[in-house]
Order: structure tokens, then C-alpha cells, then sequence
């Protein structure tokens, strides 16, 4: 692996591969060699960065590690990338089935593989709190509450539903609530209540761009680690 990690971005079009890119650019422990688009590129090469269709996948010149924030139809064919030239993925793309996310666990006995549904650095540490306290606090009334903008259709969040599962593992019973108002691009709070005492572990975005940061960091780190399942949590350092 060279000193600079060398990433693909596969979903390069959509708001979070514009992120990627436009970010990639100020940092000094990774480089974009290629981006990968839906449809065919109008310009080949954009600020030195070659583009590719994603009917050119196999293409691709060698990277360390492909970023991958698409679409379920285009999931098999990066992560097939990936394992045939010994690649790291990182994915953020949601909607993945069943036989998705097996094939996504069978890549993982031969190259390190992240999926998650939130790349914050902030939510890695709130999760991990969230199951410390589910773990402290056993009979206490636990709630994820979330608010998202107007145009946000699931709910709850699939980071709430993380943030649940991570209470839920250590003992808690969970209820959600969740709010859909005007452009809040993300609120996560996760309330225990005991008998005259309340815990809250709160966390807010400020804007999307900590979703890419998280993504670039967590792929810098897993750039030449050994095959497994990996969080972003286990990538702060």
C-alpha cells in the first residue's frame, strides 16, 4: 500500500460523492483516482481526477480502497471489485437486502469491509456511550428520538435504529420517536429516565460534510488492515 491511500469513489454524481471529492482535495493522507459516475462522464478528467461510467468499472485504475455511496443495484459490482483486486470498501449505501448484506459478510474472510449508517465520528462515540449506559442503567426507560429534514421519508433513521440496537444489545427496551421539520440535517438523542433522574446523550449535524470527513477518515485507517468486519468506531485512532 503506498504512503498516500488511493481511493475509488463509486457514486461519484450523488451529494455525498460531490463531498468526497470536493474534501479529498484538502487532505494529505489520501488521493481520488478514479470516480465512478451512473452515466457516462461529460468531462474525463475533473481537477486531475479521472472519471469513469459505471459500465467502465472494471477499468478502474488500482486503489487501495473504494468509497462507495450508491445505489443497491450498484453494490455487487464494486464490492466484486473490490475482493478480485484485494481492495478495501467502504459503503454507506442504504437499502441493502438480505442477500446483499451476506455477500458483503462473505467479502469480509477476504478483505476489510466497513458498512454503516452514519460515517459522524461524533455517532461512533455516541453509540458507544449509548451501550455503556444501557448497560448501567438496567430497568431505566430508554428513547431515541430523532428529527430530520422535510424531505427524509424513513423512519426512524437507520441511525437511530443503530443507536437503538446498541441499547437494545445491553438491556434496554427501546422506543422511538421521530420529527420531519424544515432543513435539520440531523438530531439524535438517546434518553434513559430512572425514578427522578434523566440521562441524555445528544448528538446534532451541523452540516453533511462531517458524513464524508468520517468516510475519508475511516478509509484512510482501513487501507491495508486485515480481512473482517470493521465500524467506524474501531477507526478513531
Amino acid at each position: 500500500m503506498s504512503e498516500t491511500t488511493r481511493l475509488l469513489i463509486h457514486g461519484a454524481s450523488g451529494r455525498m460523492g460531490q463531498a468526497l471529492l470536493r474534501l479529498c482535495a484538502d487532505r494529505t493522507d489520501c488521493a481520488v483516482v478514479a470516480a465512478i459516475t451512473n452515466r457516462s462522464p461529460v468531462q474525463r478528467v475533473v481537477d486531475g481526477v479521472p472519471f469513469f461510467a459505471a459500465k467502465e468499472l472494471s477499468g478502474a485504475p488500482a486503489f487501495d480502497v473504494a468509497i462507495d455511496f450508491s445505489l443497491p443495484e450498484g453494490f455487487a459490482p464494486i464490492l466484486a471489485l473490490c475482493v478480485a483486486r484485494g481492495a478495501a470498501l467502504v459503503s454507506g449505501t442504504t437499502g441493502l437486502d438480505e442477500v446483499q448484506r451476506a455477500a458483503l459478510e462473505a467479502a469480509a474472510q477476504r478483505i476489510p469491509v466497513l458498512w454503516a449508517s452514519n460515517f459522524s465520528l461524533g455517532v461512533a462515540v455516541l453509540t458507544e456511550l449509548v451501550e455503556r449506559a444501557a448497560a448501567a442503567l438496567p430497568g431505566w426507560d430508554c428513547d431515541v428520538v430523532e428529527a430530520h429534514h422535510t424531505q427524509k421519508k424513513d423512519a426512524p433513521s437507520g441511525t437511530a435504529l443503530t443507536l437503538g440496537a446498541a441499547a437494545t444489545a445491553n438491556g434496554a427496551k427501546v422506543s422511538y420517536a421521530s420529527l420531519r421539520a424544515g432543513d435539520i440535517v440531523g438530531e439524535h438523542t438517546v434518553q434513559f429516565t430512572g425514578l427522578g433522574e434523566r440521562v441524555e446523550l445528544v448528538h446534532r449535524a451541523g452540516n453533511r460534510d462531517i458524513f464524508a470527513r468520517g468516510a475519508l477518515h475511516a478509509a484512510a485507517r482501513l487501507a491495508g488492515r486485515p480481512p473482517g468486519v470493521y465500524r467506524v468506531r474501531d477507526l478513531l485512532d
